[in-house]
């Protein structure tokens, strides 16, 4: 599913077929992944110099639980927008440190594109984005957590 908009991303996940995987997936939806980084401190030196649009952020990396950090900087030194993607999803705070949304996992290729084009249509709305998303993979929940989305 190309949208013919294009992000540039940077994957901040430390654990490598994860990362794989993930640049894979973002490539076929037609975006450019710049970087992939397995600690914090790479993260914020490859955001720095590549200015990514988005970033998909782990929670927990190669030096720790440092991934909520990782958002904040992300999002208020530089601007970019940020979504985890964790299984760690306790570990975020209720600010989201800035972040827009969670992926969590085990994440599906639905709920990573379904994330990509809620991100994008904020982008394209040009408004400042007034909410957070949690985005749920179906194949984990069962049939009684349905009624619990809105």
């Amino acid at each position: 599913m190309n949208t013919g908009k294009s992000l540039r991303i940077l994957i901040i996940e430390d654990e490598i077929l994860i990362a794989l995987e993930l640049e894979t997936l973002l490539q076929e939806a037609g975006h450019d992944v710049v970087g992939v980084a397995p600690s914090s401190s790479e993260a914020l030196k490859l955001a720095r110099n590549l200015k990514p649009d988005l970033a998909f952020v782990d929670i927990h990396l190669a030096d720790g639980p440092t991934g909520v950090d990782v958002a904040r900087q992300l999002t208020s030194q530089l601007g970019t927008t940020v979504l985890f993607m964790t299984a760690n999803t306790k570990r975020i705070p209720e600010d989201f440190a800035g972040a827009r949304g969670v992926i969590s996992k085990p994440y599906t290729e639905r709920g990573v594109r379904e994330a990509l084009a809620y991100i994008l249509a904020d982008r394209e709305d040009g408004a400042e984005p007034s909410r957070t998303v949690t985005f749920i993979p179906f194949g984990a929940m069962s049939p009684g957590d349905r009624s619990t989305l809105s």
